[in-house]
């Protein structure tokens, strides 16, 4: 038993400690990105590849994923509030499910999936390499040019891949549900009921739900994949990045809900 009590306190203090850390590099990251100072030409080309990468090159999947939940979310939503006469009830319906929890959720997640195992494998190749080493030596912050435009990049492209999902998803569940004549036609009405649905505190949970996971998703990352020693170590820094980026996806999303709407 004691050993067991050991054992857990071992683990929890141990998370506890990644976490610190991944909040250290956060506060640096953004300390560093509001001072224009410190954008030289490799940081911006650094912070324009990782929108590419990560905004950019899966705006199809995330679209067909929203399409999908558009589908079979909106519809059904559409469907029974007509069914039961609570038409009015659409809109709160849609900004809940789709816009506050879905969209950020299923986004994060396919960042997660795509983005972070290779970030962490490529800072891993890069730290054996010697990379931080030649950044230093010529006089220039390792984490300056390595670390900020991974963050920021996975930060914002998050951010505009989310807001395009919720949209894709509701568009596609709204033209679904008008051609199988399931749900209302009056695309006013529909757009309407959604935005007189969204209040200023439903934003700042969107805002909150797609960029603070990311956030630490990008760190957790960067902090596996500059710690690795040797080649063998990668896999399972990367494999460690992408838990404790699901993990604390569910947590953040959940503190954010709690903190806002409670």
């Amino acid at each position: 038993m004691i050993r067991a009590i050991s054992n857990l306190g071992e683990k929890v203090w141990l998370h506890w400690d990644e976490m610190r850390h991944a909040a250290a590099v956060i506060g640096t990251v953004l300390g560093l990105a509001v001072q224009p100072r410190y954008w030289a030409r490799t940081v911006l080309y650094g912070f324009a590849r990782q929108v590419v990468a990560v905004g950019i090159e899966p705006i199809g999947f995330v679209c067909a994923v929203a399409a999908f939940v558009g589908i079979s979310v909106v519809v059904q939503l559409a469907f029974w509030t007509g069914k039961a006469g609570q038409s009015q009830l659409l809109g709160p319906l849609l900004v809940a499910v789709v816009a506050r929890e879905l969209g950020p959720l299923l986004t994060n997640i396919v960042v997660i999936v795509r983005s972070s195992s290779a970030m962490a494998t490529e800072l891993g190749v890069l730290k054996i390499s010697g990379k931080p080493d030649v950044v230093e030596a010529w006089k220039n912050d390792p984490l300056l040019h390595l670390v900020v435009p991974r963050v920021l990049g996975v930060a914002v492209s998050t951010f505009c891949l989310t807001i395009v999902f919720i949209l894709v998803a509701l568009a596609s569940g709204y033209l679904f549900g008008a051609w199988l004549g399931t749900g209302s036609r009056d695309m006013w009405f529909f757009t309407n009921t959604v935005l007189n649905a969204l209040h200023p505190k439903d934003m700042i949970s969107i805002l909150a739900k797609s960029i603070l996971p990311a956030l630490f998703t990008s760190a957790s990352c960067c902090i596996g994949g500059l710690g690795v020693g040797s080649v063998t170590e990668i896999p399972h820094a990367t494999q460690r990045a992408l838990t404790r980026s699901i993990a604390g996806l569910f947590v953040i999303s959940a503190l954010v809900s709690l903190l806002t709407y409670l």
